[in-house]
């Protein structure tokens, strides 16, 4: 059983899943809670937070009929960071001939590229590969047993905030239950809606939360990209209830029942009804005075992530998609914008795809992370106590047998 937390803004999402006899994963449980004390994807009250992660578990408990011990959470924001380097170390010693490269060879590569200065409040939450050279051959993914001179590995390094990861074991343990892992919140996204010829030919991963909008660039199959802006869809929610002079809670409303950014597909006779404060009468407005509060912050929302993007790369083009997820990605319009944006047409929603189990509404780019992330987990779960344990039984009255035992429990580990 694998279980992912996405500790969201505005949302906690929990998705319970399952591995058959034959493998494959199947969805058992999930739900959807409301989240409070967290700001722009920052915890700010400890308890408040813990409650919440607390019923959204339980309510995913009950709906997949199973007991949860501890589970598997993603981060992402401001306080999220990456970078790109390089390392190289020698095969051979001078003088003497080339030899197969062997994976002593690959560890002490990855050592060398990791070996960069970093502060002492960030920890390094994943290096990821993104080539091998092997004697100035560049491209190659898997280097063992190449004959070569002189090995080169480049690999992006996402490091987050101690103090961040520490506040979500914290919510996570007080809520009653562990933490397996933690996993970057786009990173995890990419392995339910891209593909390998995404990933290869260069895409764009868009997390639109409510908060913080997360961009991962991916070329040739791995990160050369992560970055974070600190803002989200409630800056759209607060700019519509300033202009209109009504309260939050209602502008979130009238956003998500008739808010489009893209005027071209407003329909002009379209209004919704806006409820007054203070014993006002409700009053209603077009659709298209929305769309002209709405698209301006969305316009400058996308041009701040291209301006990201071209700040931290020197990529001038990529012919893969760009990819949105997260709840802002599903307000109507949202894939003209952008690709007006960023002149192709090559945007799509990233929607999982059906893993079987339960029929649930996780079919929708809101659920791309915590589903990405139980898939992401699937092979990091150990699936075999029950057998340790039925060995340990039948074999524990001779010295031999415990040896084995012993070892079978170090191969699981």
């Amino acid at each position: 059983m694998i279980v992912g937390l996405d500790i969201g803004t505005s949302w906690i999402r929990v998705a319970i899943a399952e591995v058959d006899e034959n493998g494959l994963l199947k969805i058992a449980g999930t739900s959807c809670e409301k989240s409070i004390g967290l700001r722009n994807g920052n915890i700010v009250n400890i308890e408040a937070a813990s409650t919440a992660i607390r019923n959204a578990i339980e309510s995913a408990e009950q709906n997949a009929g199973v007991e949860v011990h501890s589970c598997f959470t993603v981060v992402g924001g401001e306080q999220i960071e990456g970078l790109n380097a390089t390392g190289k170390v020698a095969v051979s010693s001078k003088g003497k001939s080339q030899r197969e490269i062997l994976e002593d060879d690959i560890n002490r590569v990855k050592e060398s590229a990791t070996a960069v200065q970093m502060s002492l409040d960030r920890e390094m939450l994943h290096v990821i590969t993104q080539e091998y050279i092997v004697d100035h051959v560049n491209g190659i993914k898997d280097p063992m047993h190449r004959l070569g001179v002189c090995l080169e590995a480049s690999v992006h390094i996402i490091t987050a905030s101690k103090t961040t990861i520490q506040n979500m074991k914290s919510c996570i343990n007080r809520a009653g239950y562990n933490m397996d892992g933690v996993m970057l919140k786009t990173l995890a996204a990419t392995h339910a809606v891209a593909n390998d010829d995404e990933m290869d030919l260069g895409s764009i991963i868009v997390d639109m939360g409510a908060g913080t909008t997360d961009i991962l660039v991916l070329l040739h199959g791995a990160p050369v990209c992560t970055a974070s802006i600190p803002v989200g869809g409630n800056l759209v929610t607060n700019d519509i209830a300033l202009v209109l002079g009504i309260p939050v809670a209602e502008a979130e409303r009238i956003k998500l029942e008739a808010g489009c950014c893209y005027m071209d597909n407003v329909s002009k006779e379209r209004s919704v009804i806006v409820n007054g404060i203070g014993g006002q009468p409700p009053r209603e407005i077009l659709q298209s005075e929305l769309c002209e509060i709405i698209a301006p912050r969305i316009e400058e929302i996308f041009e701040m992530v291209k301006n990201k993007i071209i700040e931290k790369t020197t990529l001038t083009q990529i012919s893969g998609n760009i990819i949105l997820t997260g709840g802002g990605a599903q307000m109507e319009g949202m894939l003209e914008l952008v690709q007006d944006s960023f002149g192709t047409y090559n945007v799509r929603l990233g929607v999982p795809e059906d893993l079987g189990g339960i029929v649930e509404d996780y079919q929708r780019p809101d659920w791309a992370t915590v589903i990405g992330l139980v898939r992401a987990c699937k092979d990091t779960v150990v699936r075999q106590p029950k057998k340790a344990k039925k060995l340990a039984k039948t074999n524990k009255s001779t010295e031999h047998s415990e040896n084995k035992f012993l070892k079978l429990i170090k191969s699981l580990f």
